[in-house]
């Protein structure tokens, strides 16, 4: 969902950044208002909003093209009046849609609270194009993941329509002028949506019209329904994360200033040291995405202190970019092949200080997403789930939420893959994994614990209430349908839960264990099914439970 409190705040700091820069069109508070863009651009990209996206980045390209410097500023008379009335559209826009979608959220709000421990509906999809009896399955596969599907024709939506979140255009069959300029209106009506074009021709003129006009993403002739399914969810998903951490090393206070100041206007979370004896104390605290070092600090250099992290294997992917007035490149080198990873030079340009820093920490998150999480689901790997259940369990202990462990098993799997080969087997762990993900709360902890198996920690929930949320989610995952040559295919799981009543980290073990032993009772007794384990006690043995 589109944080639209944040798209708010983004179109009145620019608003009020563009006005200082009409009252005192000095160099600095252009470079405001620049970072402000900037900021509005790369927020409007990780939410893919592709029509807002559009004219804001047109007004960034234009003020990034008129940066300058001192001299540079003010921007001629014909130059201020062009951006006015481009910040003045942009506004218009960004207003008008954060209203609807408030308006929308009121009416949604109104319809009844869902169940706490069960996630609502996560979306309201529409299917546009030619309707037929081809989207009945569609329709029926989306509907077990929670997402309610509006047909339609062509007929445009209008400004009183719901908001859908995803819009699947079928184009499959049409020539390109037939869809164009419905795809360009469509477009322009939901600047907040999610466009996926289905039935492309694989034929690159296709692909780039479509594109062009503001699709999202494109869909060839012949795609697998379940691929179509899944780039639902994955468009739909929560794309929600952590603020980006960067630790600023720099012994001038002035400087600091700046560079945090510029950071921050990017949603970006600082830390300042100024004495760079105290990095590792402040890594280990702070747990940064990136460190920018000073390159010349009077207790040390940058390289000095940079070799010195890099002694700690903890901190070895960490980036480092150094920040310095120095313009010799063969410093530049070596200072690079002693531990850092990019370099700045003084002065520097915030926009494009902004630019290296994402980038960097963009690529250090997924390289500990590639350790940390399983890479055919995308969920917490093993070792990252036995590591977050240890934690919430922790957190119990100090007067937190108890939580509830299951285990689950997809029955009969090894005859999916000898039946129909192993990429459909993946596609079946896939579908359980986006399943979960959907049904299930960002605070509970869900991985895949090997195979075909899965793991979950279901917090602030009974194990009863555990047992009916897995029950319900076990029906709908049965009713999934799985195309292959020849016909389709469904399959069930098998889950065991368990909990405990004096929950310590040290229980983790004895609870995987009687969650296992209640699944592989659901499985002797016909499987597809969840058996809910007696409370475990850590003062006694889990095998007394059955």
């Amino acid at each position: 969902m589109v944080p639209i409190s944040a798209l708010q705040q983004k179109e009145k700091a620019i608003q009020l950044a563009w006005s200082h820069y009409q009252a005192l069109p000095s160099f600095d508070n252009f470079v405001e208002f620049a970072l402000l863009l900037n900021s509005l651009t790369d927020f409007l990209i990780d939410k893919s909003l592709t029509g807002l996206l559009h004219a804001s980045r047109q007004l960034e390209q234009q003020a990034l093209a008129l940066f300058g410097d001192e001299a540079s500023h003010p921007v001629s008379a014909k130059v201020m009046e062009e951006l006015s009335q481009r910040v003045a559209r942009l506004g218009e826009l960004l207003r008008h849609y954060a209203g609807v979608s408030e308006m929308l959220q009121e009416r949604r709000e109104q319809d009844g609270a869902p169940l706490p421990e069960v996630q609502p509906v996560t979306a309201h999809v529409s299917l546009i194009g030619e309707a037929g009896t081809h989207w009945e399955e569609l329709v029926s596969q989306l509907g077990y993941f929670g997402i309610s599907v509006h047909q339609g024709n062509w007929e445009m939506p209008t400004a009183d329509d719901a908001d859908d979140s995803v819009f699947l255009v079928d184009l499959g069959g049409l020539a390109i002028s037939s869809w164009l300029g419905a795809l360009n209106q469509l477009r322009e009506r939901r600047p907040l949506a999610q466009i996926i074009c289905l039935g492309v021709p694989e034929d690159f003129v296709a692909l780039d019209r479509a594109l062009r006009a503001g699709a999202d993403h494109c869909l060839t002739q012949g795609t697998p329904l379940q691929r179509v399914v899944g780039q639902v969810l994955e468009r739909n998903g929560s794309s929600e994360q952590d603020p980006y951490r960067v630790l600023v090393v720099e012994d001038s206070r002035t400087a600091a200033r700046v560079i945090c100041r510029s950071l921050e206007e990017n949603g970006i979370a600082t830390r300042v040291l100024h004495d760079p004896s105290l990095s590792l104390a402040a890594i280990r605290q702070f747990q940064p995405d990136l460190i920018l070092m000073d390159m010349y600090m009077p207790c040390c250099t940058g390289v000095e202190a940079a070799r010195v992290i890099r002694q700690h294997d903890e901190f070895l992917s960490i980036p480092i970019v150094y920040l310095s007035g120095e313009t010799d490149i063969g410093l530049q080198v070596d200072a690079l092949r002693l531990g850092g990873d990019h370099f700045l030079t003084k002065p520097f340009n915030p926009v494009v200080m902004n630019a290296v820093v994402k980038s960097k920490i963009d690529r250090y998150r997924a390289l500990r997403r590639s350790m940390l999480n399983d890479s055919l689901t995308g969920l917490l790997n093993h070792t990252s789930t036995k590591q977050a259940l240890a934690v919430a369990l922790e957190a119990v202990q100090n007067g937190g939420d108890s939580v509830a462990v299951a285990m689950l098993d997809i029955d009969h799997f090894k005859g999916v893959n000898d039946s129909h080969g192993h990429p459909v087997g993946d596609q079946v762990i896939r579908s359980l994994a986006w399943l979960l993900k959907q049904r299930l709360r960002r605070g509970d902890i869900v991985g895949r614990y090997g195979g075909e198996e899965f793991v979950l920690g279901l917090v602030g929930v009974s194990p009863a209430d555990a047992k009916e949320i897995l029950d319900r989610i076990r029906e709908d995952f049965s009713r999934i349908s799985f195309s292959v040559p020849g016909g389709s295919f469904r399959v069930t799981y098998s889950a065991g839960v368990a909990a405990c009543l004096d929950c310590q980290p040290r229980c983790l073990e004895a609870l995987l264990e009687a969650a296992d032993e209640a699944l592989y009772v659901a499985k002797r007794q016909g499987r597809n099914q969840v058996v809910l384990s007696g409370h475990l006690s850590c003062c006694q043995p889990h095998a007394s439970l059955f």
